[in-house]
């Protein structure tokens, strides 16, 4: 049962991620813009004379408020509440059972101190009202806690000090698997930067800076801003000083998560090339075939105007890959103590 509440715990934060980007692209952010309830109700049903007012009050459901974006924001608020109980559950089990499950409940107690920021994340996104890092780190979160999740599931199937070589989790021979631990770290932050990158890309609204590929507005360099597009500490829309952010700036945000799909795309055909001679043959696969989706659906994002599935769906996929990698990282972690 402790095993099955952690897959789920994974499952459903795997869904909630896209879950969040459908949120932010239908611009349904600040449906309800209080929290934790919707004009202080518990759904938007109760809360729907303050609805219509704000709508009468901004012309129209064109604007952030409309009955059914707040029921999406409120939909992914229950969904999120309903994880951080089961992650509740997950650590009270395992600070009771933790001489029968012979594990540390430590990393269960990070995951449940880890929702908690999540939560805070997610109310700062609406009472900052969308500011680029506050809803970054709400991405960061969200995808942080999806490899931890991943890691602790990992853990219950074979991934103890006492785990034996020849398991589902570690080759035969673990010694080439071994050998690929600090190219896997690599491939692990490399791909988490890709992601900062990718949800600053989003937050940002800059997925569209540039319509044509390989080049960016007819150029290999095209005019950017690095400085204006990539400071931290400012309003959604805006520099730091308070005016429009430009195409230059929102270019330069486009243009480096595009290198950065470059270099993580070299490094994971490398690193599956690897694991797949190390004799992790399905894992080397799965490396390969999230590799090519994200990369799929990163281009589909251009190439067709950022169809709202498609970018959903590029942000689901970049949770598959990261999940691959964790496990790359587990197995070769494993494999280097079996030795």
């Amino acid at each position: 049962m402790y095993r099955k509440l952690i897959l789920l715990a994974v499952l459903v934060t795997l869904c909630l991620i896209p879950f969040g980007a459908w949120v932010r692209l239908t611009d349904a952010g600040l449906g309800c813009p209080d929290w934790p309830g919707c004009y202080g109700k518990l759904t938007p049903t109760h809360a729907i004379d303050e609805i219509s007012r704000a709508v009468d009050v901004q012309g129209g459901e064109h604007g952030p408020v409309s009955l059914g974006k707040a029921w999406r924001e409120m939909a992914h608020r229950y969904v999120a509440s309903a994880l951080g109980f089961l992650l509740l559950i997950i650590a009270g089990w395992a600070v009771a059972r933790r001489e029968s499950l012979k594990q540390s409940p430590a990393l269960a107690l990070v995951i449940v101190g880890l929702v908690i920021l999540q939560g805070m994340f997610g109310k700062w996104t609406v009472t900052l009202l969308l500011k680029p890092a506050i809803v970054t780190g709400h991405l960061i979160g969200g995808m942080t806690l999806l490899a931890l999740l991943t890691w602790l599931a990992l853990r219950q199937f074979g991934g103890t000090v006492a785990s034996r070589t020849g398991s589902w989790l570690s080759p035969v021979d673990p010694e080439p698997l071994a050998r690929l631990l600090p190219y896997a770290r690599i491939g692990l932050v490399l791909l988490a930067v890709q992601i900062v990158l990718g949800g600053w890309v989003s937050t940002n609204y800059a997925a569209l800076a540039c319509t044509d590929l390989p080049t960016c507005q007819g150029s290999w360099w095209p005019s950017m801003k690095m400085s204006e597009g990539f400071h931290i500490a400012r309003e959604l829309g805006k520099t730091a000083t308070g005016e429009g952010l430009s195409l230059q700036a929102l270019t330069a945000i486009h243009w480096v998560h595009r290198l950065g799909a470059v270099v993580i795309t070299l490094w994971i055909a490398g690193l599956a090339w690897a694991t797949v001679r190390a004799g992790a043959l399905r894992l080397g696969l799965g490396l390969v075939g999230g590799l090519v989706l994200q990369v799929v659906l990163g281009l589909s994002n251009v190439w067709f105007g950022l169809p709202l599935p498609v970018a959903v769906a590029h942000n689901a996929s970049a949770g598959l890959l990261l999940m691959v990698i964790v496990v790359l990282n587990f197995r070769a972690n494993l494999a280097a103590r079996i030795q």
